[in-house]
């Protein structure tokens, strides 16, 4: 595995040339997405200014042009007009100013009137390489590109660490006040979120104070992308903690959960109605990101980063890594969220698949069962060992899933085994596979789990125990690939 430089990590792009022979290599990856979202080259991780504007989603994503690598960070922009089919639009926030010299970091996205506003973190350096962490703003300009403001909407304080990112701005009807979440950790090292507050998007920021979550003031040593959104009356609180390890999650010390309340915008409380929930128990989900401006106050949509800060995937070693999950829609049901594929999604269906016990490259697999255990292998070799395995305990109400079984083993020192507990017996799975993502919802969306994964030509059969039926459906391309910059 290559050993990066500060400086070759740190590198400005200074010309799409520099990159378009490292893009033209990558495409030729038996892994590359065909409905996916992914990097035009080098690394994708976190989704950022996440809205629905005008008819179009916005979507953007961490970018690092160079290779698989945490380096300097770009937003990186791709639109739809359906959340199912994207297109690549080019970069849409560069790190060319003395705020974000070292990278544009996560954030999010509102609109206003007859504009879509922009809110990120600048990742400054100065030459002893220490950190100052700016929030930053952007509008949506004519021609679709995000004009940053000339100077930082405020800076970090001193009371807390260097670890202050992340905004998410939300607009609080009753107080007629905007807010910003911001992730951070206090100096004696624990997780938490800050608030701003103003009357305006631009200007009038103030410190309103540290987020309380009574219960939590000790969970994990950072929260990185705090999210918040009201569904059905409750408000929903996504974070991501790190640096810490949490009960079935093996060694992993970086996380997504959430919490389902109520949240006091004049004593900045969010008090839950239950304990924290991992938002999805897969080995590779990370950096959740709600859509703004969603209008259905029932249900919100949600795109994630399928990957894990830390991690290594097989694809570095093709100078590339990272995708997006599908887009997501989230409705609170018995106290919990239940996560189902966009509406439509079904529309890339490409006829059924009838060669019986092996399945396409891209597909849907969408299965029933009866009561009892289960196991149900994905990308099984073809005398059936190996592959991708899920087996159901019908008695503990329990999914184990295994990738042990893959040629293409990774992580393995984090985890390759995790359970998924599920409230009710098993009765459907809904499966969502690409060329090196696997994506699964369970009981209409009870529970879910995504993994990356990268089968070799030789793991391509499923089986499933007897009480299993399956309906296979082959899916068609509907992200492009084009080079753009």
């Amino acid at each position: 595995m290559k050993e990066w430089t500060r400086e070759e990590r740190y590198r400005v792009l200074q010309s799409p040339e520099e990159i378009r022979d490292l893009h033209d290599r990558i495409a030729q990856s038996p892994y590359r997405q065909a409905y996916h979202v992914q990097p035009v080259t080098g690394l994708s991780s976190d989704p950022n200014g996440f809205a629905l504007y005008d008819g179009v989603w916005h979507l953007f994503y961490q970018w690092c042009p160079w290779g698989a690598v945490h380096g300097l960070k770009y937003w990186y922009h791709v639109s739809s007009k359906d959340l199912i089919t994207w297109k690549n639009e080019g970069i849409g926030l560069a790190p060319d100013c003395e705020y974000d010299n070292k990278g544009t970091h996560s954030g999010s996205a509102i609109s206003d009137g007859d504009q879509l506003y922009f809110f990120y973190t600048g990742n400054h350096r100065d030459e002893n390489w220490i950190r100052t962490p700016y929030t930053c703003a952007a509008i949506l300009n004519e021609e679709g590109k995000p004009v940053k403001l000339d100077k930082p909407l405020f800076g970090p304080r001193s009371d807390y660490s260097e670890h202050q990112r992340d905004p998410k701005i939300v607009w609080n009807e009753e107080k007629k006040k905007y807010f910003i979440f911001i992730g951070a950790q206090t100096l004696d090292l624990k997780g938490t979120a800050l608030i701003y507050e103003s009357e305006h998007l631009l200007d009038g920021w103030k410190f309103a104070g540290q987020l309380r979550v009574p219960g939590y003031e000790e969970f994990g040593g950072m929260w990185e992308c705090p999210c918040i959104q009201r569904i059905s009356g409750k408000d929903v609180l996504i974070f991501s903690p790190q640096y810490t390890k949490l009960p079935g999650r093996g060694e992993s010390t970086n996380h997504n959960v959430y919490l389902i309340g109520q949240m006091d915008y004049d004593t900045l409380t969010f008090t839950p109605e239950g304990e924290f929930r991992y938002l999805d128990y897969g080995f590779d989900f990370y950096a959740a990101q709600l859509a703004a401006n969603v209008t259905e106050n029932d249900k919100a949509v949600m795109i994630t980063w399928i990957g894990l800060p830390d991690n290594h995937y097989p694809t570095e070693e093709e100078d590339w890594e990272g995708s997006m999950t599908l887009a997501r829609e989230l409705r609170i049901r018995n106290g919990r969220l239940y996560q189902t594929p966009v509406t439509g999604i079904e529309q890339l269906r490409d006829g059924e698949w009838t060669e019986s016990g092996t399945i396409p490259e891209c597909c849907e697999a969408d299965l029933t069962f009866a009561p009892g255990d289960h196991e149900i292998v994905f990308f099984a070799k073809e005398d059936g060992s190996g592959g991708f395995r899920i087996r159901y305990d019908d008695s503990a109400g329990i999914c184990t899933v295994d990738r042990t079984g893959m040629n293409k083993r990774f992580n393995q020192k984090v985890f390759e085994v995790l359970e998924m507990p599920l409230e009710s017996p098993l009765k459907t799975m809904r499966v969502f596979i690409d060329r090196s993502s696997i994506e699964i919802f369970v009981n209409e969306g009870e529970e879910t789990f995504t993994s990356h994964v990268y089968p070799e030509a030789e793991e391509r059969y499923f089986t499933c125990t007897e009480g299993c039926g399956a309906k296979v459906f082959r899916l068609k391309p509907s992200v492009t690939d084009d080079f753009v910059i």
